[in-house]
């Protein structure tokens, strides 16, 4: 499982708080190539934790218009396709890597079509997925509508920024979080801890898009818990852009603002193990529903 940086350092916050606007513009380009995007972040300093700078970078990247969108897309490669000495897409797509030379060559082609009908690459937040699973995005989105499409982009690319964000503000004294151990695969980067999820309406019989899903962790004090992440479930149901889980986590709770008669909300709380990934699907029903673990 490719991990990210488990946590956010505080001298990391408290720096991305103080830099020169410079400096902090040039560092939020790797994760966000639409200028508009990291002015936002810079405007909007201090924040008090790194859930205020994720829930920020959500709110910048869907300010972005068009041209901001464009701007951010020009600066990910195709899916299997990264360009030579770009680690950090590398190591995104690393569910690529070994991939079969006919399912490579199935979602290169997958690409291409995908570009010939939206003019644009595809971008999905890859971490975590396997090849299989990037060819079966590609041939589900690429029967989506422009318009469906576009606000899909824009959910994936929030995913992104917020992963991102997360290893920018990893202690850089943290072997795991070094670009060059990343890029070394003689040191491979520490595993993380990670969630995932997947709502599927039964009465429907198909996924269920568009649900906000809300990730907390325990703490500070007994019995109580601090917002982690949000996200909203694609066209196919999915969350799995969740950026990881803090440094020895041992629960996580989720909550899905489901919109049923019976269930405005559902939460379920499970416990974690450091270093594990752990896919926590929601089956849903209007009288009903189930959580378990998946992979």
């Amino acid at each position: 499982m490719p991990a990210d940086p488990p946590s956010a350092s505080p001298a990391r916050l408290s720096w991305f708080n103080s830099a020169p606007p410079r400096d902090l513009i040039a560092a939020l380009r790797p994760v966000c190539a639409a200028p508009d995007w990291a002015g936002a972040l810079v405007s909007g300093r201090p924040y008090p934790s790194p859930a205020a700078l994720l829930a920020a970078s959500d709110a910048a990247t869907a300010a972005l218009d068009a041209t901001g969108i464009d701007q951010a897309l020009a600066a990910h490669p195709p899916i299997g396709r990264p360009a030579p000495g770009d680690a950090t897409s590398a190591r995104e797509q690393r569910g690529m890597a070994g991939a079969p030379p006919a399912l490579a060559a199935e979602v290169r082609e997958l690409n291409d079509a995908y570009r010939r009908r939206f003019g644009q690459v595809f971008l999905i937040c890859a971490t975590g997925l396997t090849a299989g699973q990037l060819r079966d995005a590609l041939r589900t989105r690429l029967g989506n509508s422009p318009d469906t499409e576009r606000a899909t982009v824009r959910t994936e690319l929030a995913a992104i920024h917020r992963l991102r964000l997360t290893r920018l503000l990893a202690d850089p004294a943290d072997p795991a979080a070094s670009p060059a151990a990343s890029a070394d695969p003689t040191h491979p980067p520490a595993a993380a801890t990670t969630v995932s999820t997947h709502i599927l309406d039964t009465a429907a019989g198909r996924p269920a898009p568009g649900i906000a899903v809300d990730l907390s962790v325990p703490g500070p004090g007994p019995g109580t818990w601090t917002a982690h992440a949000t996200a909203v479930t694609d066209a196919d149901g999915r969350c799995t852009g969740l950026p990881p889980l803090p440094a020895h986590t041992t629960a996580a709770r989720l909550r899905f603002a489901v919109t049923g008669p019976f269930f405005p909300e559902i939460s379920t709380t499970f416990a974690v193990t450091p270093g594990e990934h752990h896919h926590v699907p929601l089956l849903l029903s209007p009288f009903g529903y189930s959580v378990y673990r998946g992979s």
